[in-house]
């Protein structure tokens, strides 16, 4: 493991993450999990224990082309495996890249919403 991977923080990512437009965080699930939302759909859910992972939604046909390139790309953790990705944080994936991904995950959720929500979103 190259250690210039070992940075994610769990500061870093709620920074990112709520630095995109309308996003909201909130604990839905448990005390254990923080999950940030667009439009009320989730785009990330980070797990607090040692903060050691991150799910995100993916494009279907991306997965197996991410799981084949990085050993820290796995099947979304509690989560439809057919459009969510687990993301083992500090490993092979740079902060870069994973922040390209949480960015992806928040145009893909906004995609879905209806023309409505993403129209107040816009305002």
């Amino acid at each position: 493991m190259l250690l210039w991977f070992k940075t994610m923080t769990l500061e870093k990512l709620r920074t990112y993450c709520l630095s995109l437009p309308a996003t909201a965080e909130s604990m839905p699930f448990d005390d254990e999990t923080l999950v940030f939302k667009v439009g009320g759909k989730n785009i990330a859910l980070v797990d607090l224990d040692e903060t050691k992972s991150i799910n995100l939604k993916c494009e279907t046909e991306k997965i197996p082309e991410l799981q084949e390139l990085f050993c820290a790309v796995l099947p979304g953790y509690h989560m439809n495996k057919k459009h969510w990705i687990r993301v083992l944080l500090n490993q092979d994936v740079s902060d870069k890249q994973l922040f390209e991904w949480i960015k992806d995950s928040y145009f893909l959720v906004i995609s879905k919403l209806s023309k409505n929500l993403r129209d107040g979103l816009a305002n």
